[in-house]
């Protein structure tokens, strides 16, 4: 049992045996992080950290305070789940107060979830207490294959906003009719495009439901990002001295390891808007695929917004993608 994390803040009555306290990061972590992989492919999000990767993101600690922000849920002294609080913002949109639940109700109870959730919410209310007056609202996650999770957020207020497919591509056969367009080109990625990537990256969200725009922090860690992950898979598309659009594949060993699957990513696909309607993505994927291919994977997964308006949907399903997990988006108005 961990003794020198304190006590988390809450006014619940705890179930026996469960304790709800502040993060250790001297031994938190691995445990943290299996239930934080566990939980994502529970609730259909194409998104696993090693270790070393989980680790790194809390000792970073951007955009939420690690020694009051974080929940560790301990049960019979085992790390059993836990929780963060944070706050973006959205250009036209509202603040969002995230409730970062990777916590179970099947593992820890219904009263222990529902404990974590007020918790956090709490926290997040005195954050922004300090903050400018405006509208804001809770938001945490859910999933199709965890239906106790989301009848308990229903049950608090929580109702789904949006909804967002896995998706697989069960081979990587080469994807045909998919030229690139005339005048662009893909050209290996150099230190100093990292920028401009960056930058297109940032332009082409922009009118993408739940945007935020990206600080000096974010930047880093998207520097950080570049040198983790192989640059070389990237197909990057320039028009001139402009890039046009991305595809930032990816490949993650740790998960194949763990899974005894070669799977690579396809993601981080954008177009910039005078490019687009062209053929460009389609053309950025046949790439992505063709190089994951070459790199031994033998899948693809992304991650798309259901209700996206640029017709991301119906890309993907035609470039091969298959729909396998749904994630949704819950929100309730902050009182």
């Amino acid at each position: 049992m961990t003794e020198t994390a304190a006590e988390f803040e809450t006014t619940a009555e705890l179930p026996v045996g469960v304790r709800l306290r502040h993060l250790d990061p001297a031994s938190d972590y691995p445990a943290m992080n299996a239930i934080a992989n566990e939980i994502r492919r529970a609730t259909g999000q194409a998104f696993f950290t090693s270790d070393e990767d989980f680790a790194r993101y809390y000792e970073a600690a951007r955009g939420f305070d690690r020694d009051r922000d974080v929940l560790v849920v301990e049960r019979d002294g085992a790390v059993a789940g836990y929780a963060r609080a944070g706050i973006r913002e959205e250009p036209e949109g509202p603040r969002i107060l995230e409730v970062m639940s990777f916590v179970d109700p099947l593992r820890i109870g219904d009263a222990a979830f529902l404990a974590a959730i007020r918790a956090i919410e709490a926290r997040l209310a005195e954050i922004a207490a300090d903050q400018p007056p405006g509208e804001r609202v809770f938001e945490t996650f859910g999933g199709d294959d965890a239906p106790e999770r989301d009848a308990l957020l229903r049950s608090i207020g929580y109702e789904p906003v949006r909804w967002f497919f896995t998706m697989v591509r069960p081979t990587l056969d080469p994807l045909p009719d998919s030229p690139l367009p005339e005048g662009l080109e893909i050209r290996p990625v150099e230190p100093s495009h990292l920028g401009a990537i960056w930058q297109a990256d940032q332009e082409a969200f922009r009118d993408h439901w739940g945007f935020t725009a990206g600080g000096e922090d974010d930047f880093e860690a998207f520097l950080a990002l570049s040198q983790e992950r192989d640059p070389t898979i990237w197909r990057i598309a320039w028009d001139g001295d402009q890039i046009a659009g991305q595809v930032r594949g990816f490949i993650v060993p740790a998960e194949n390891d763990a899974l005894g699957i070669r799977r690579g990513y396809v993601e981080h696909i954008s177009v910039r808007r005078p490019w687009r309607r062209r053929g460009l993505a389609r053309a950025l994927i046949a790439a992505t695929i063709d190089v994951l291919r070459e790199r031994g994977m033998t899948e693809g997964m992304l991650g798309v917004d259901t209700q996206n308006l640029s017709g991301a949907l119906r890309l993907y399903e035609a470039c091969g993608f298959e729909r396998r997990r749904r994630a949704t988006t819950y929100r309730k108005p902050f009182a």
